[in-house]
């Protein structure tokens, strides 16, 4: 048998704080799509377009001869990376500076596949 709440009413349920997902009653289920920590966000086809394309470029400028526009170029592939794997997405300041990057590193981007792949991602996601 149900006792009474705090107003002395015995039919009513009474929940104060609840985080999370819950379910009340028989032959309930719960789904909780809250973000977990630790979990990967989602990625929409265009940044992870745009991902595995930093990624190559990335790699391929290993192999450059080091200068400070190939320096400036690996550190904004690099934080443009972690930003999509952090937050799925790359934000429009994060692709300005990228594709500011690529065009002062344009001698050696022009010379890789890799680097036309990513100039025409952030293109895109740039509209233009």
């Amino acid at each position: 048998m149900a006792s009474a709440d705090a107003s002395g009413n015995g039919n009513g349920i009474h929940i104060g704080s609840v985080q999370g997902a819950f379910a009340i009653g028989d032959h309930n289920t719960v789904t909780n799509n809250a973000a977990v920590q630790g979990a990967v966000p989602a990625v929409d086809p265009a940044h992870e377009e745009l991902l595995q394309a930093v990624r190559t470029l990335r790699e391929d400028l290993r192999r450059a001869v080091e200068s400070p526009e190939v320096r400036a170029l690996a550190t904004e592939l690099s934080d443009t990376e972690e930003e999509i794997t952090g937050t799925g997405a790359a934000a429009p300041g994060r692709l300005a500076r990228l594709r500011g990057a690529l065009s002062d590193a344009g001698s050696v981007v022009g010379l890789l596949a890799s680097g036309a792949a990513v100039v025409q991602a952030v293109t895109a996601l740039l509209g233009g």
